[in-house]
């Protein structure tokens, strides 16, 4: 039970009521005492508030609480919009979304051991086993949260949504491997892995779509500066992707010295090439959405799914520079490369610290995102006068309509709204906005 905290209209899964000093909104059931978003105690910041209940809120869910309405039995959902039965964080597509996470990271673990491409598994190399293991981890991640239903549930639908888009072209650049080079390069370990990816991605959707996790919004004017950095941190990450990381200096006896790159998307087959433009596609969409994403802090689950794959690709980068590279890859038999004291030595090219650096700037992001909007004003608020406030609707569901009504303290001409700037950033209908006083206290 939150200390302090006056709940005055509940719905599927968020509620609305008043702080001290503030308005906000909760999710239903959180123990957390910290709003997902809040407003300032003015007849305004109530307006806002209200429409962004109203936005994200399920519509015809929304009842008033009232002094004998406590927390949502388990099992229901007011307003009648769901039939009693099992809680919604275990339903039976919960289960089912769970299941096949769980089955596709099964999947994912035994195709680690098999020969994938060229007769070695990943198991035998470290610098492609990583990034798998880190894969497995983020879906188990989802699976857990799924599992525990709520606002966790939404927001490990969106983690496994984003990790398998993303995910999806590093596999396609696997599979145009054999497709380029003949299907005796496939081995088990390969068509596990995509057996496993495709079975984590469709738990992820059917999770998402299950849960109905936010959706695309405008972002507040204030947040325009943050999301245009966002972008602009994904498309830096996509383009420097594309160039050669690794860097070779081979040195003979007679100090005679050549540097190779290695590692450029675009000097592949063309199957492969197809992968990695499907990453550098998908990496931009899937943080563009999440940019987008409201309630933003969900779409920070969203921009998780898009930086955990691409942070494996750094750190694979980096334990592969500290592996020995053998006189084979650059055409030297091991009795060439001896009678010549042949010496190579491994590095990494600027464009992989230039990726770093912009998949920082979106690691900044996320946790930008995690932190609540706070759209105080600058002077203290001001508690509206008890004979200015306007009555609550009759009890029962509480119908959205296009119609905003002016607030309660609508001046300058009759047909006069005045409406802060989370309204006019808010999108989806409003519903006639209520008094916020007789709601009864949790």
């Amino acid at each position: 039970m939150r200390e302090n905290v006056t709940i005055s209209y509940r719905g599927a899964g968020y509620e609305i009521g008043r702080g001290e000093h503030f308005y906000g909104i909760w999710a239903v059931a959180a123990p957390q005492s910290q709003p997902l978003e809040w407003w300032p105690e003015t007849p305004e910041g109530w307006t806002g508030a209200w429409s962004r209940f109203t936005a994200i809120e399920t519509p015809g869910t929304i009842i008033p609480v009232t002094r004998h309405t406590g927390p949502l039995p388990a099992g229901s959902v007011p307003g009648g919009s769901l039939p009693a039965g099992p809680p919604p964080g275990r339903s039976v597509g919960t289960v089912i979304a769970t299941a096949l996470l769980a089955a596709g990271v099964v999947s994912g673990i035994v195709g680690l051991f098999p020969s994938y491409l060229g007769g070695a598994s990943l198991a035998q190399q470290p610098a492609q086993l990583v990034p798998h293991l880190i894969y497995l981890a983020a879906w188990s991640v989802s699976a857990v949260l799924i599992l525990l239903g709520g606002v966790r549930q939404r927001a490990g639908a969106l983690l496994g949504v984003g990790t398998s888009a993303v995910t999806l072209g590093f596999f396609l650049a696997d599979a145009g491997e054999v497709i380029a080079g003949g299907a005796h390069l496939a081995g088990p370990g390969l068509v596990l892995g995509l057996v496993g990816w495709l079975a984590c991605a469709a738990g992820s959707v059917v999770a998402f779509r299950l849960c109905s996790p936010g959706g695309l919004g405008r972002p507040h004017s204030d947040d325009m500066g943050p999301v245009v950095m966002l972008m602009l941190a994904a498309l830096g990450t996509a383009a420097a992707f594309a160039p050669a990381w690794d860097r070779f200096t081979l040195r003979v006896a007679s100090g005679a010295t050549q540097t190779v790159t290695a590692g450029n998307a675009f000097a592949n087959p063309a199957p492969v090439i197809a992968g990695n433009v499907a990453v550098m596609i998908a990496v931009v969409a899937v943080v563009a959405a999440a940019a987008l994403w409201r309630p933003a802090r969900l779409g920070a689950a969203l921009l998780a799914g898009a930086i955990i794959p691409m942070a494996a690709q750094a750190i694979s980068a980096l334990i592969q520079v500290g592996e020995a590279a053998a006189p084979a890859q650059f055409g030297f038999s091991p009795a060439q490369a001896a009678a010549s004291g042949l010496t190579i030595s491994s590095g990494l090219t600027s464009a992989f610290w230039i990726y770093c650096a912009f998949l920082v700037a979106l690691i900044a992001s996320f946790a930008w995102m995690l932190i609540p909007p706070h759209r105080a004003a600058a002077q203290p608020p001001r508690q509206a006068p008890p004979g200015e406030a306007r009555s609550a609707p009759a009890p029962g569901p509480v119908e959205a309509t296009s119609i905003l009504p002016p607030p309660p303290h609508g001046r300058g001409g009759e047909n006069a709204v005045t409406v802060g700037p989370d309204v006019a950033a808010g999108a989806g209908p409003s519903a006639p906005v209520p008094a916020p006083g007789s709601a009864a206290a949790t």
